[in-house]
């Protein structure tokens, strides 16, 4: 009997590098796909892909297994960099990683591999797939640390049913040793940080070149004018840093500190910015949110019941109650407030360690 054949992103980096040894040592017949994505200024020193090819393919050859390069820069413009426009040029804050797992690693990478004849893909992300009674489920990985099924919640039973995660069941720290036992050229590579085509780059100057900025009023919750932000695009709900007041007199604690000050609101009609000062402003606390665009991973959604749900990726399961609006919208009531829930962020559900899907924030009550 022939073996099966996994075609496997590899990135460069060290997760998707001992994924792919893994399957090789599973008994998988393997190929590499290296996915170049962003090219619009591939020579500058925060867009890093030239060494990832690099890095990608001194790990093929180590591990031995044949690797290939193509380029989904056209897809992913189209699919995941001009969404990320668009919601933020609506105010709102949106998450490319969920867009582009969703988009292309699960659909244009898909695609491709089997056109190559892939039997089945796989990729580095930690989480976990399983069948269940004829369905495909996506589970948490066991590492919790690093697990990634929150970005991973828009996947479908056509997706899953080909997908192969090798670490969901493997601690980060154990791949690290793996790596150096193999003396992969990349044992000791940084993780990358931030969203993938922007990487350490200052972000509101990446926007920036994008989006322009419409500069208009910034407000206190009472109403009082204290300055003028740069552009509603360039702020997100929770921020702290950047926002641009400096000489705004805080309110002192009768210890004599003062609270920092955050992104609380913003009116898109009046092109108005809001904040508030201290962590736990009510304007910043939503036991309730709404959300659209909803995707569950069994096909339907869930029955209104308790679960647990994150609204951002390094946040613990908060538990809730899902009220589903058909198959495309649902509401949320937290047993206790979030804080800063931002529309265009995902608000992804569990039942335990079982991911069923989520929606894309619309707004919540403060």
């Amino acid at each position: 009997m022939s073996k099966k054949k996994v075609v496997i992103g590899m990135s460069g980096g060290v997760d998707s590098s001992v994924a792919a040894w893994m399957l090789k040592e599973q008994g998988y017949e393997v190929v590499g796909l290296f996915m170049k994505n962003w090219e619009d200024d591939d020579d500058s020193e925060y867009c890093s892909s030239r060494q990832d090819w690099i890095d990608a393919a001194s790990v093929a050859d180590v591990v031995g297994v044949d690797i290939e390069a193509v380029n989904f820069a056209a897809e992913y413009k189209d699919r995941v960099f001009a969404e990320f426009l668009r919601e933020y040029q609506a105010g709102r804050t949106p998450n490319p990683d969920v867009l582009c797992n969703a988009e292309i690693k699960f659909k244009a990478f898909l695609d491709h591999a089997m056109k190559l004849g892939a039997d089945l893909i796989a990729t580095g992300h930690y989480a976990r797939v399983r069948e269940n009674a004829g369905r495909f489920e996506l589970l948490k990985a066991l590492d919790s640390t690093k697990d990634q099924s929150y970005f991973l919640h828009r996947l479908n039973q056509a997706q899953l049913s080909r997908a192969l995660f090798p670490l969901g069941e493997t601690p980060k720290t154990e791949v690290r040793k793996i790596a150096e036992k193999l003396k992969l050229p990349n044992a000791q590579k940084k993780d990358s940080t931030g969203i993938c085509f922007i990487g350490e780059r200052p972000f509101r100057e990446f926007l920036g070149r994008y989006l322009s900025g419409k500069p208009g009023p910034m407000r206190l919750d009472d109403g009082t004018l204290v300055g003028e932000h740069v552009g509603l695009s360039f702020y997100t709900l929770g921020q702290r840093k950047g926002i641009g007041i400096g000489g705004l007199k805080s309110h002192k604690n009768a210890d004599g500190t003062s609270e920092p000050w955050f992104v609380a609101r913003k009116d898109i009609a009046n092109n108005t910015l809001y904040i508030v000062q201290g962590h736990d402003h009510p304007w910043l606390l939503s036991s309730h949110l709404e959300a659209g665009q909803a995707s569950w991973i069994a096909g339907e959604p869930p029955g209104q019941r308790a679960l647990s749900a994150k609204t951002r990726y390094r946040q613990s399961d908060m538990a809730c109650t899902v009220n589903p609006e058909g198959l495309d919208r649902f509401t949320l009531d937290f047993v206790e407030p979030q804080w800063a829930v931002t529309p265009g962020q995902s608000a992804v559900l569990y039942d335990g360690d079982v991911c069923l899907g989520g929606g894309i924030i619309d707004g919540g009550n403060a």
